[in-house]
């Protein structure tokens, strides 16, 4: 169990979407909570993040309102008004004003909710009593092959995540879905520059497939219950959770055996060391050869050549390895190439470039490219 932090409760549900698993999802804070969010730049997105970018303006929210397996994008007139009718109805129901309310979707994109199932169901809902962040986190998958939660402690407050999505993956200022709660007491301007920090040094930093969702949306809640905190040691324990999803989101790439972390350092600046991860991570050549454990580290220089712009990369000056072992300018003989084959097989597995330029570094979080993510998406709506 991951419990709720204080002041915060929860509703799940099935509502018909699909009739194997709850498909919605609301989270109620006792009352206004400070709040801060950001979304996919995507120019195809849903009312769900219009209507949210509009109502978390102010920096406060009071509800999240989830529905899954249904993304109601590019529906028209009709879908926005089915997500008005969402959020009005969320909000009737637990008692707050509807632009203190945030709603999500994700799933199909191109169709409608079944609009009189939610109105059944918000007509009929009862209050929430859900503390346990666990069956919020699973109400909310779409492909995920299981729940998504984390958790840590800062002082006397608790930080809490949930999060979603396996494919997709190609954050643009936000990612999938993702939710964080917390009881510690923090203003505005420093629970948004903290959070938006954070999102950029993680979330930003995962790709599955490179294709940035339409839906894309990442928040946090502080309902302020357990006091003031050390803001230094906020913003470390809200990483450590958004870092800890961010991984889990990569691991549970659609069809993947392999987390791929892929960290550039001597970059000019951080930006390109992330700019040159991200290539490395997002090539599909190396992927599979990730997935094969085939240390091909010739496909890790052909992705970072690809960067074309940054025209201070000097390949003269590049260090390629894959793990703890040097591939380039020094080569590997047969028994260290054999030892990385059997690397290569594990769980998880680490590209380390470095640039030689400046003091620049990131990492990125991807997977290994498998027959499995070809099958789930090939067959995603039938």
């Amino acid at each position: 169990m991951t419990a709720l932090p204080e002041g915060f409760r929860a509703h799940v549900a099935n509502i018909g979407i699909k009739d194997d698993t709850t498909d919605f999802a609301v989270i109620v804070a006792d009352e206004p909570c400070t709040a801060s969010a950001v979304f996919t730049r995507s120019r195809f997105v849903g009312p769900s993040v219009t209507i949210s970018r509009e109502h978390v303006a102010d920096g406060s929210l009071q509800a999240i309102a989830v529905i899954s397996k249904n993304a109601n994008v590019a529906t028209g007139p009709d879908g926005h008004d089915d997500a008005i009718a969402l959020a009005d109805g969320v909000a009737k129901s637990v008692g707050c004003a509807i632009d203190d309310v945030l709603i999500a979707s994700t799933g199909v994109i191109g169709r409608r909710y079944p609009i009189d199932k939610v109105r059944a169901h918000l007509a009929s809902m009862p209050a929430p009593d859900v503390v346990d962040a666990d069956p919020v986190a699973e109400a909310i998958m779409t492909t995920d092959t299981h729940p998504k939660t984390a958790s840590a402690s800062v002082g006397d407050a608790t930080i809490v995540g949930v999060a979603k999505g396996v494919g997709m993956i190609e954050p643009d200022m936000a990612t999938m879905l993702a939710f964080v709660l917390t009881d510690a007491d923090v203003a505005l301007p420093d629970l948004d520059q903290r959070f938006r920090a954070v999102v950029d040094r993680t979330f930003n930093c995962v790709s599955v497939d490179t294709d940035t969702s339409t839906s894309d949306t990442a928040a946090i809640l502080a309902s302020g219950k357990a006091g003031a905190v050390d803001l230094g040691q906020f913003e470390a324990a809200l990483e450590a959770v958004c870092l800890d999803l961010t991984r889990q989101l990569a691991s549970d790439g659609e069809g993947a055996e392999t987390l791929i972390v892929v960290t550039v350092d001597s970059a000019r600046d951080d930006a390109q060391a992330k700019r040159v991860a991200k290539t490395i991570v997002n090539s599909p050549l190396v992927k599979t050869a990730v997935h094969g454990a085939d240390p091909n580290w010739g496909r890790i220089a052909m992705a970072i050549g690809k960067c074309s712009d940054d025209t201070d990369i000097d390949p003269n000056r590049v260090v390629i390895r894959i793990g703890e072992q040097e591939l380039f300018p020094a080569p590997a003989d047969d028994d260290a190439l054999a030892d990385l084959e059997r690397y290569l097989a594990g769980d998880e597995v680490l590209i380390h470039v470095s640039l030689q330029i400046a003091a620049g570094t990131s990492t990125v979080y991807g997977c290994d490219l498998t027959d499995g993510y070809v099958r789930i998406n090939a067959d995603y709506t039938t």
